[in-house]
């Protein structure tokens, strides 16, 4: 099945897809400075960010690849990238 132009693709949920193991930094999520204007969840490649009960950005680090798209876009300096600890 073939994407059409402005589709996101999702993450699969198998095991086969995590691919979050190999990421060298990760996305930290400052939530005191976010403003919730879903920046990050629209520039994910992954499609990995969701949000919780509040609306704050949640990243699912299964998924995450430490791209750090999310930070670099974000207006409000709200993600900063962080070396993963193993």
């Amino acid at each position: 099945m073939a994407l059409g132009t402005g589709c996101t693709a999702r993450p699969g949920k198998s095991r086969n897809n995590r691919t979050g193991s190999w990421r060298v930094f990760r996305p930290a999520f400052i939530h005191e400075r976010c403003t919730s204007c879903g920046m990050c969840r629209i520039v994910c490649p992954e499609g990995c960010i969701g949000e919780n009960e509040e609306g704050l950005p949640v990243p699912d680090y299964d998924y995450c690849k430490g791209c750090g798209l999310c930070a670099e876009e974000c207006p409000s300096e709200a993600i900063e990238m962080k070396k993963e600890e193993k």
